[in-house]
């Protein structure tokens, strides 16, 4: 009796917790990615993640090279795989991401245009998903250059922990 009590217990707090955090998705039934905003109760702990920049791609090519870093999605794919691995040691994961902010420097192939779409093509494989359908308020910006040579991909996130 004691422990199907407490599994009741367990499970209504679960349960409460996963409300504690509302998404707004974007007006006129937008299907972009992202959420319009994001709510939060005074109950969740807030957890701000420092920005995290992209593993080499081939750690063999000359140092700041594009052959070294990847092009903007492979970036991408090396950022958020860091990420993954940085949240699973908190028992975190993108579905906890509530806001994330994206830097990106102008791709010197593109005109020094930032490669949005390149972007894209990663976030899309990790977030809006069918195994991962939460989706973070967000902001994506161009910025003149990252401490690393050659780098064009920086993200930081704030997650909610119910």
């Amino acid at each position: 009796m004691k422990y199907t009590v407490l599994a009741g217990l367990l499970l209504l707090a679960a349960s409460a917790s996963a409300h504690d955090i509302k998404r707004y998705p974007l007006p006129n039934n937008s299907t972009f990615p992202i959420a319009q905003a994001v709510e939060t109760a005074a109950s969740t702990t807030i957890v701000y993640h420092s920005g995290t920049v992209p593993g080499p791609a081939n750690p063999d090519a000359p140092r700041g090279s594009r052959e070294y870093w990847g092009d903007t999605e492979a970036q991408s794919n090396s950022v958020f795989e860091r990420m993954k691995k940085s949240l699973a040691g908190m028992g975190l994961d993108f579905g906890d991401v509530v806001k994330m902010t994206v830097f990106l420097v102008g791709d010197p192939e593109m005109d020094g245009r930032m490669d949005f779409s390149g972007f894209m093509r990663s976030y899309t494989q990790y977030f809006g998903t069918e195994e991962q359908p939460n989706l973070p308020a967000r902001s994506a910006v161009q910025i003149a250059g990252l401490a690393g040579a050659g780098m064009l991909v920086e993200i930081e996130i704030i997650l909610a922990r119910p």
